[in-house]
């Protein structure tokens, strides 16, 4: 394996570093298509690759796709000019660039961080600090010597036991069922597809293992993919802390955005909530948390889950698996995102209510508030009111936002600024 986890967990990952030597712009998402010509040039040699990270083509992110395709220009990032490259601010959590499948067609992507720059150099500090004493250390040899590391070698499945204490919500209380689903549709290996992991090589499962540590973002994508339906952009791959996804604009940037709009997507944020807790899988999502840049919207004017790393999952199927007795085993990969500290919520205590209550204090009024004229705009508030009340009983909250969404429905129109259900609305009763 080399010094593979080396390069991809540490300052100097391959795709990091390789980041950080571009000039990047911040640029509107407005077309689905860009022609190559619009696109820099980039030399296919990647000398410059090769002498600042020390790598030669995939050696970062071996077996994985989305590495390959950006050796091969598959992806570029906007602005890419090999002769003049510049540190891009390091406050900036995603990068706009441009990908393909053929060479030909170029659609706009979303190259995300899974951790911030603070984050992953102070995980890596950790990781040297765990065992080797030191400053700087190899960060594969140190994890694939941890104790839960060698229990994932000699496991056949993953279980409950194996995902103790990681800080992901999604893995707070895991169903078998749930891992299964992971490993059987874990898209960085040939052969996915079985629930058993044999077709997983020791630097497969430390790359699953590593991914649910920092992020379990990337998993979501693959395992509820936008192609059954799920409220998620499109998964092009990932690697390390980066991760490739289909392009959407941030829910923050429509806060000013005209009445029929905002209507539009509270309307499909009430949706999309309530689909992830009633669902054909039986599966109950909330949120631990939610901000600006929780959702994002794309060009057609559909709304999706931007960030799935707050998503918690309850298994109604299968219930409650693990006791918050067992919450508390934490080791070097509790806290390659966390400082370890921070105690885990028990499943138990999440309420059916909870990620109603908190779209509708955290996001719908920065949407909604003094958009419409009276008496809608007072009927909009008191919804919003009872909804973001958490005192009150869950039907209680459910009812509001129920109330709301009726009344949101009757603002809506159809025409093509809508193109996500245009011109199929013309055809609807419901407009």
């Amino acid at each position: 394996m080399g010094r593979w986890m080396y390069y991809l967990c540490s300052n100097v990952l391959g795709l990091l570093i390789l980041l950080q030597f571009l000039t990047l712009s911040w640029t509107p998402f407005l077309e689905a298509t860009v022609f190559p010509s619009s696109v820099p040039h980039v030399k296919h040699s990647y000398s410059f690759g090769r002498t600042f990270l020390g790598l030669d083509k995939c050696n970062a992110c071996i077996g994985t796709s989305i590495c390959k395709k950006f050796f091969k220009e598959e992806i570029r990032f906007d602005n890419w000019l090999a002769s003049h490259l510049k540190l891009p601010p390091d406050y900036l959590p995603s990068y706009s660039g441009n990908y393909t499948d053929d060479a030909k067609s170029w659609r706009l992507v979303e190259i995300s961080r899974l951790t911030t720059k603070y984050q992953h150099d102070q995980a890596d500090k950790r990781i040297c600090a765990s065992l080797s004493k030191a400053k700087s250390c190899s960060i594969e040899r140190v994890l694939r010597k941890t104790e839960r590391f060698q229990k994932w070698l000699k496991a056949k499945r993953l279980t409950p036991d194996l995902v103790q204490g990681l800080p992901s919500p999604m893995l707070r209380c895991p169903s078998q069922r749930l891992l299964d689903r992971i490993v059987r549709r874990y898209a960085e290996v040939p052969d996915a597809g079985s629930i058993y992991m044999d077709h997983l090589t020791d630097r497969d499962k430390l790359r699953l293992l590593y991914t649910l540590s920092v992020n379990a973002h990337p998993i979501l994508l693959q395992i509820f993919p936008e192609a059954e339906g799920w409220p998620f952009p499109k998964y092009l791959g990932s690697c390390g802390r980066l991760i490739v996804t289909a392009s959407t604009r941030p829910l923050k940037e429509f806060y000013s955005s005209p009445p029929e709009v905002a209507a539009d997507l509270a309307l499909q944020l009430l949706s999309i909530v309530n689909s992830m807790r009633n669902n054909d899988m039986n599966y109950f999502f909330y949120f631990v948390h939610v901000d600006a840049g929780t959702f994002g919207i794309f060009n057609n004017g559909l709304l999706f889950i931007r960030d799935a790393s707050t998503l918690g999952i309850i298994d109604k199927q299968e219930g409650l698996q693990m006791t918050d007795g067992q919450q508390e085993y934490k080791d070097i990969f509790s806290c390659l995102a966390s400082d370890c500290q921070s105690a885990f919520s028990s499943c138990n205590s999440v309420r059916e209510k909870q990620s109603l209550v908190m779209v509708c204090q955290e996001l719908l009024p920065k949407l909604l508030k003094g958009k419409f004229l009276q008496p809608v705009q007072e009927k909009i508030d008191r919804f919003l009111r009872l909804c973001a009340d958490s005192f009150r009983a869950d039907q209680e909250v459910s009812d509001a936002a129920g109330k709301l969404t009726e009344l949101l429905k009757s603002l809506q129109s159809c025409d093509s600024h809508f193109a996500y259900r245009y011109p199929d609305c013309k055809y609807s009763d419901k407009y």
